[in-house]
């Protein structure tokens, strides 16, 4: 069977840091192809070794992620154009799964937020009803 994962790609398998379609090409791809296994082997080798390329270390570290507070600045829709440009670049064409992740549990949270607002206005509301005048 002919695969051509290349080392940096392997590296990134092991970091669980590509789109879910080529993980389940190269997972797949391991259970039958022993080549392969003996390449990530290596690559795991290497990495335990301490011998790592600048790309797993820029992968590893997460050095192209924005932090999580410009994910919620971007959400919100208060970003610079380039920099809101660069995230949805980020996210829809390198699709991290890291800054996917971080953007759905922000979503989340505001919406569970926002259900929190309204319930407690209406708290509020109930409790104070009985205190407003008549005219």
């Amino acid at each position: 069977m002919a695969n051509n994962f290349s080392n940096s790609e392997l590296e990134a398998f092991l970091d669980e840091a590509l789109p879910v379609e080529r993980m389940a090409a190269i997972e797949d791809a391991l259970r039958h192809d022993a080549k392969l296994q003996k390449q990530v082997s290596a690559v795991r080798g290497r990495r335990d070794a301490g011998v790592h390329s600048l790309g797993e270390i820029w992968r590893r570290h997460r050095l192209s992620c924005p932090s999580r507070e410009r994910l919620g600045s971007y959400l919100l829709g208060v970003l610079p154009h380039d920099e809101a440009d660069y995230i949805t670049f980020h996210i829809e064409k390198i699709e991290c799964r890291y800054c996917a992740a971080s953007i759905a549990d922000l979503k989340a949270q505001q919406s569970s937020a926002e259900v929190e607002t309204v319930r407690r206005r209406q708290k509020y509301f109930q409790s104070s009803v009985g205190h407003l005048r008549k005219r």
